[in-house]
């Protein structure tokens, strides 16, 4: 068996590294796959292999090791999510030599053997010019939370609890704020100097939860819901940390004007928690 995984800095800045490495390899996969997948990710410390942590590339590949029975395989996820971080529906590519025989019979083997709170939806054959990283998609995240209350310890896997009172119709304002295409370099985690910060987001708002229910869940709930084509490090918890803020007027709706302004050099510095995260879909054009 032989699999290969890279870093996040050199896939995700130039998918053409990737090439190139498999090149100088003299590794040339026929045949590629699209599976999306969903996970819970509170025990997982995010996608990324990293040395004797549990991941979910580690938790994937391993899998994959086991049902391919040593065949060569590779792996490439569309974007990487980081520890705690869940999601409804992302989505990896699947590099081979040999093609798969039978793709539903795969998908069912690889989901009796991953552990439970992780599961492949579909697979797709796809061609050796999709590129999963640079391939246009709209990503939709969602930010599930409540306020004013301890909630029940169950909920904290996938529901932020804020025990302070906040001011949600404000809230509501100031996401709305964020809609549209603007300056991000405040809402991005250890920024570099000469990055591009411009993103667009073409829907930002808080509604009421409708969609994620337990019978030990609070009677009332939030979510921020996020709509765009890419997102920076830690984009989405520094938007909702803001939005907390503003909530317990900590800061004005003109802050967050400011911060979005093209010169603008504000910081904001609260990461909302991993775990009210959840990457709902990804949508490939």
């Amino acid at each position: 068996m032989f699999c290969i995984s890279l870093h996040y800095t050199n896939f995700y800045t130039n998918y053409q590294f990737f090439k190139t490495l498999l090149a100088k390899m003299n590794v040339k996969p026929q045949f590629f796959y699209l599976i999306t997948f969903q996970y819970l990710g509170y025990r997982f410390h995010g996608w990324q292999k990293q040395p004797n942590l549990k991941t979910l590339h580690l938790m994937v590949d391993r899998t994959l090791k086991y049902v391919l029975d040593g065949a060569y395989f590779k792996t490439l996820v569309t974007g990487r999510t980081d520890a705690m971080v869940s999601a409804e529906e992302s989505a990896f590519e699947l590099f081979l030599k040999e093609p798969l025989q039978d793709k539903e019979a795969f998908l069912y083997d690889f989901n009796q053997n991953l552990p439970q709170d992780l599961r492949a939806l579909s697979i797709t054959e796809v061609g050796k010019d999709f590129n999963i990283i640079q391939h246009p998609k709209n990503k939709i995240y969602h930010y599930v939370f409540s306020e004013g209350q301890k909630n029940h310890p169950f909920c904290a896997p996938i529901l932020t609890t804020i025990l302070d009172s906040l001011d949600i119709e404000t809230m509501k304002q100031g996401a709305k704020l964020f809609e549209g295409t603007h300056n991000f370099k405040a809402y991005c985690y250890k920024p570099s100097e000469n990055g591009d910060f411009i993103r667009n987001i073409s829907l930002c708002e808080i509604v009421e939860n409708d969609i994620y229910s337990a019978n030990f869940f609070p009677e009332k709930s939030y979510i921020l819901q996020v709509h765009g084509k890419g997102f920076m490090r830690n984009q989405i918890r520094l938007m909702m940390g803001t939005l907390i803020n503003l909530g317990r007027h900590e800061i004005d709706t003109t802050t967050i004007k400011e911060s979005l302004l093209p010169d603008s050099t504000m910081v904001m510095d609260y990461i909302a928690p991993a775990s009210g995260l959840i990457l709902h879909k990804v949508d490939f054009k």
